[in-house]
């Protein structure tokens, strides 16, 4: 049991000497860890005690700092490295086209780009000629907009098989698919962009007076196997 009892304040100087007054409080009885405390009920702390605790506490104040900034900087380095996503971008990629029906199209993306693979039917083939005196460059003259082996009348390697940049040459819009006949006069099927009116034939030539200026885009590709195409690469097998 403990005894507590308060005498008349005494003050004394610091024993360090420091400049300030002490107020001491005494006590009687004994007890284990007993320390002089203070008119609010907290033990007085010396100094050494004091200091020894904020140096503690600057040094894990610093750890702990450098640690976290360590942490947060992980995102950021990592971010500086390309990922395997954005490298596969710029590689060629492998469409399979084998099992693409007549009249079927599928849509590929390649180096962030959509493109358009068209398995054509018979019928398709058959209305290009029709819709030539409808075009504004027939015969793909502008060399910018296809490789050396797509400048012909079905603007592709094997007639059957249309490979296009999904994109109209107006402001980029995607273009949808209407391969039906009409109903207009001069509609046999193709691409119709609906922002601003764009139309392109089976072929992905452009039509006349339309804000289009230029045929759809042909990528780089050959055929590796005879129902396998390499998007990004051109030379090689055809």
């Amino acid at each position: 049991m403990r005894h507590w009892f308060r005498t008349q304040p005494r003050f004394d100087r610091h024993p360090d000497g420091k400049k300030g007054l002490l107020q001491i409080y005494q006590f009687s009885g004994k007890a284990k860890n007993d320390r002089p405390r203070s008119a609010y009920g907290s033990a007085i702390m010396t100094d050494d005690v004091d200091r020894n605790r904020r140096h503690f506490l600057a040094v894990a104040t610093a750890v702990t700092g450098g640690a976290g900034i360590a942490l947060a900087a992980i995102p950021f380095v990592a971010s500086l490295k390309p990922s395997a996503r954005a490298e596969a971008q710029g590689a060629p990629v492998e469409v399979a086209v084998g099992s693409l029906e007549p009249g079927e199209m599928i849509r590929v993306i390649w180096r962030g780009r959509l493109v358009f693979v068209l398995r054509r039917s018979e019928d398709m083939l058959a209305r290009l000629p029709k819709v030539t005196e409808y075009l504004d460059d027939p015969d793909s003259l502008n060399a910018d907009q296809q490789p050396d082996f797509a400048v012909n009348e079905y603007r592709s390697r094997k007639p059957e098989f249309l490979v296009v940049e999904g994109s109209c040459t107006h402001l980029g819009c995607a273009p949808l698919e209407q391969f039906e006949v009409g109903p207009a006069a001069d509609w046999f099927g193709g691409f119709f962009c609906p922002c601003h009116g764009s139309k392109f034939d089976l072929a992905g030539r452009v039509y006349k007076g339309v804000p289009a200026p230029t045929n759809m885009r042909v990528p780089p590709y050959r055929f590796i196997q005879n129902d396998v195409i390499m998007l990004g690469a051109e030379s090689g097998a055809a």
